[in-house]
């Protein structure tokens, strides 16, 4: 089946610097969307930042937008979420989501990472 790995999270200052990595493994099909997702403590889920198979079409939450990049690479199987300029508020576990139709199916399904944490300090 298919398996979300993710990487990258840990404690910084604000202002500083995090890059997300999560890559799929497994017996995979095809890919559509790879999105980022984070959880704040009190809070409810949130979509970070989107990406289409194609890698031409991103979306960005208003709240990141300009300090956030998303990025993959289809070879890999692997989304990438560069966070720059981090705000405390940032503060949160950020989970990899995958729509992916595995080898054999005949549907997509949802796919989500085990949650990496991401800690901004003031």
């Amino acid at each position: 089946q298919v398996h979300l790995v993710e990487s990258g999270g840990g404690l910084v200052q604000a202002g500083g610097s995090l890059r997300l990595s999560c890559v799929a493994s497994g017996r995979i099909s095809s890919i559509d969307a790879m999105d980022w997702y984070r959880q704040a403590p009190g809070k409810q889920r949130e979509l970070v930042a989107a990406t289409k198979s194609s890698g031409l079409s991103t979306n960005y939450a208003d709240s990141v937008k300009g300090r956030f990049t998303i990025s993959r690479d289809n070879a890999k199987n692997a989304v990438y979420l560069q966070m720059n300029s981090l705000k405390p508020e940032d503060t949160a576990v950020y989970y990899c989501y995958v729509r992916a139709r595995p080898k054999n199916g005949l549907y997509e399904y949802d796919y989500w990472g085990q949650g990496t944490q991401v800690t901004v300090s003031s």
